[in-house]
């Protein structure tokens, strides 16, 4: 995961149940991979291994709990989070099904994307409901508007909040 659940309730400093801020964390990440065409895979570790009841047979010294990992090259395509290694086994946060060859590459996330993940949860909890609001005023209530195109927004997110995927946006072929 792009964040962990625990940094983003730290963060956010609200009674928000887990499964929710997980839920968002998933959707940002996809939105964020979908949208700079970028899948932050460090190539350096990557390697085949079979998956069986539910576990990846196999270990790597370069990974560890909590790490995020792709699975490609298989019926188990996807990413996944390490729960645990122990024994030469990887236990991840998903179902596996049992596969001869699983291509696993580790996923590393900058520390500014981190940060930008961060700042666009606190937006989606605290200014989602204000979305399109430029300016309010509170006697005799005035309310203006500005719109969210294709110019100022991606994917309901102000354009301002997501400027820090613009290094990492990688051309489609």
């Amino acid at each position: 995961m792009v964040v962990k659940v625990e940094d983003a309730l730290a963060y956010l400093q609200m009674d928000i149940s887990e499964a929710v801020v997980e839920r968002k964390i998933r959707a940002i990440e996809s939105l964020i991979r979908s949208e700079t065409n970028n899948n932050f895979q460090d190539r350096t570790v990557r390697f085949k291994v079979p998956s069986c009841d539910g576990m990846l047979i196999g270990n790597s010294p370069y990974l560890a709990a909590g790490d995020t990992v792709e699975i490609s090259d298989s019926v188990n395509r996807g990413l996944y989070v390490i729960v645990s290694t122990e024994a030469g086994r990887m236990n991840v946060d998903k179902r596996l099904h049992d596969s001869a060859s699983n291509t696993v590459t580790k996923v590393v996330y900058p520390e500014d994307v981190q940060e930008g993940v961060l700042n666009m949860l606190q937006w989606d909890f605290t200014m989602r409901g204000k979305v399109g609001i430029k300016t309010e005023s509170l006697s005799r209530h005035s309310v203006t508007y500005y719109d969210m195109d294709d110019q100022n927004s991606l994917n309901g997110y102000p354009a301002s909040l997501i400027g820090f995927l613009e290094p990492y946006r990688q051309m489609r072929w």
